[in-house]
């Protein structure tokens, strides 16, 4: 009956979305309350799947409060340890059902109406991967000057070795084609620092080219928790972010990692492709 469900509402669009949440317990029931109210005034059905990102505070218990209010449309997964953001994402994707999936950061840097019009854009252009993004002309964007200049050096990187046309890969809401997960996910190594990017060039070199930016509305202050450039914690991102890039580069390039060929050598099981996830 389920299932049966699930194929109507393909035909019109039914859409999941992923929220990776680590360390959100003052917030988590907030940001699913503000995401199901946007995803109420769509025009498609949709699931939230909550991501709980190791179990290390009181964010699942928090979130689960919420889902078991909506349980028909919040669903709450997640693991002991934490295993980085990208991890996260790929473990709410591999349990989704809709055609088109996104995920969408917690916390309180992007408002949850940015989904509405990543939809729309997604819709419009029958895009394969809609990437919300700080450059867009009719974003709002408010965040400091220091992360503007790392931004810029890293959308240069990112340029020069994948030859992508989007001008901001790391905003934190993201829609995709069904398809693009089903490919990619199975071959992306990253866990935490440049999951973004893997999934963009990887996606990018199986063919799926179609991939547009979509404005964002977005705060992000430093006295909100968020680290200064002068921080270890900024340094240590920074330096993930760029030896995580690096070495896409290097299984895409150097070593064809990505390669059909070479998929008995892939990191994660192909059954986390989206195949046999669908529940009875």
């Amino acid at each position: 009956m389920r299932e049966k469900q699930v194929q109507k509402s393909r035909h019109s669009h039914f859409i999941s979305i992923v929220v990776p949440a680590y360390k959100a317990e003052q917030f988590i029931k907030r940001d699913l309350l503000s995401i199901k109210e946007i995803c109420d005034k769509l025009r498609y059905q949709s699931e939230i799947i909550c991501v709980v990102d190791g179990f290390l505070d009181n964010t699942l218990n928090e979130a689960n409060k919420i889902a078991k209010r909506f349980s028909k449309q919040i669903r709450v997964v997640g693991y002991p340890d934490n295993r980085g953001k990208g991890h996260a994402v790929k473990y709410g994707m591999a349990q989704s059902r809709g055609d088109i999936v996104a995920f969408i950061d917690a916390g309180h840097e992007i408002n949850p109406n940015s989904l509405a019009m990543l939809l729309e854009h997604f819709i419009w252009y029958n895009a394969d991967i809609i990437v919300g993004s700080k450059l867009h002309p009719a974003s709002k964007v408010q965040y400091p000057w220091q992360r503007k200049v790392i931004s810029f050096g890293y959308r240069m990187v990112t340029r020069t070795l994948f030859g992508l046309k989007v001008r901001d890969t790391q905003a934190g809401i993201k829609f995709y084609k069904r398809e693009v997960l089903e490919k990619a996910l199975p071959r992306l190594m990253v866990k935490a620092f440049a999951f973004d990017i893997e999934m963009l060039a990887v996606a990018y070199y199986l063919g799926f080219k179609r991939i547009y930016e979509a404005p964002v509305e977005l705060k992000m202050e430093f006295n909100s928790g968020i680290s200064t450039i002068t921080s270890k914690k900024f340094l240590w991102t920074m330096l993930g972010m760029f030896f995580d890039t690096c070495a896409v580069f290097y299984r895409l390039y150097v070593i064809s990692y990505y390669s059909d060929k070479n998929q008995k050598h892939w990191n994660t099981p192909t059954t986390f492709a989206l195949t046999s996830n669908q529940e009875s």
